[in-house]
């Protein structure tokens, strides 16, 4: 799956911050992923920008995204994000000697602390994809509880603290998140949903626009907390095929429990663009058992029409309408779930695409554009 056309749309009018002089950053830019996607959005409202991350992973065009890579790019550290975390706050004191008139960071780690200018003449701005999960929630994400996390966590806290005094305004990308940051930064954020490609994905596949809607899908990474093992117990429970689309760690696991169900699993790793939306649309309903802070793929399905069927927390309780959009379902018991599939034929395809347009990209770039304007559009 690759994420570089789902960048954002710069907004009409005269350019944002024109003649000013301006930072994006973001974490690490992988070949995948909706924080990838929203970072190119906010630089596409930037065009003169400077683009700053940490690394890139080996296949993602660098050059081509005239992305400029830290100093950590050239050492070990760029393959084990875990180890890597405790350098990071370093690592973004350190990124240039340069001086910026305005900073917008793109943080789901320690991107937020990035200080590239005194905060008298610097705008510091940070669009909060969630406070660093590794260090703040460990039992939500299995990633976190990395041995060699463990001693410095408090201290990875009390950094992630002290370093963020100088932003002068965040934005988070829900509710979920908008939470965390009061609770455990003890700072305001306004709520800027992140940019879903909902024309793209709404506009039927030809071959596709009267086929029946005869499987169960399943996409993301292939990590632990996604739950596509307890996917393919809902499946099982339903009687219905299943159709797992992705890549990670977990595939060979998740292939030797698929091979023990009643029903057909089928894999499709790292399908690109036009085969997602083909799945989204040939799909009865999209899977959708993870506790996630925003979620795009619950958005994107609903712009083909698709209802999801998913946990009752987090981004998915401001992205599914309960009996109208979707199913949501307290805790993993596949047997809810399987009971929500054969409930979705009463659920509308139009109410389904209608609410998916609330995230659009148009509503992203005009939001974020409004809230950059508003924080840092004044005078130097």
């Amino acid at each position: 799956m690759t994420i570089y056309q789902a960048s954002g749309h710069p907004a009409p009018g005269p350019a944002l911050l024109a003649g000013r002089k301006v930072a994006v950053v973001h974490e690490w830019f992988g070949a995948t992923g909706g924080s990838e996607a929203v970072f190119l959005a906010i630089a596409d409202l930037l065009p003169h920008a400077q683009r700053l991350i940490l690394w890139a992973d080996e296949d993602v065009p660098a050059d081509e995204l005239h992305l400029r890579q830290s100093w950590l790019a050239r050492t070990p550290l760029k393959y084990s994000k875990a180890l890597s975390l405790p350098a990071m706050p370093l690592v973004w004191r350190t990124l240039t000697s340069e001086k910026f008139d305005v900073v917008v960071s793109s943080s789901h780690a320690f991107a937020h602390t990035v200080k590239l200018g005194d905060p008298e003449h610097t705008r510091h701005l940070s669009y909060i994809h969630s406070p660093a999960r590794y260090i703040w929630s460990p039992d939500f994400d299995g990633r976190g509880s990395h041995p060699l996390l463990k001693l410095p966590r408090s201290v990875l806290q009390s950094a992630d603290v002290r370093l963020n005094r100088h932003v002068h305004a965040y934005a988070a990308n829900s509710r979920e998140v908008q939470g965390r940051i009061k609770r455990f930064w003890k700072r305001d954020a306004v709520v800027i949903n992140p940019p879903v490609e909902v024309g793209y994905f709404g506009d039927a596949p030809a071959a596709q626009q009267h086929q029946s809607r005869d499987y169960l899908l399943g996409i993301g990474r292939w990590i632990p907390y996604k739950n596509f093992d307890v996917m393919i117990a809902i499946a099982d429970a339903a009687g219905l095929p299943l159709v797992i689309a992705g890549s990670g760690p977990e595939e060979e696991r998740l292939r030797r429990i698929a091979a023990g169900s009643r029903v057909k699993v089928t894999f499709e790793v790292r399908p690109e663009r036009d085969r997602l939306r083909e799945l989204y649309w040939g799909a009865r309903a999209l899977l959708f058992p993870a506790h996630e802070d925003f979620g795009m793929i619950p958005v994107e399905a609903q712009a083909c029409g698709t209802p999801v069927i998913g946990l009752a927390r987090g981004g998915l309780l401001e992205t599914v309408l309960q009996d109208e959009t979707g199913f949501l379902v307290d805790g993993l018991d596949p047997g809810p779930y399987a009971d929500a599939v054969h409930r979705i034929g009463g659920l509308s395809p139009d109410r389904i695409r209608t609410h998916a347009a609330e995230f659009s990209t148009g509503r992203f770039a005009q939001r974020m554009t409004d809230w950059i304007d508003d924080v840092a559009g004044g005078p130097r």
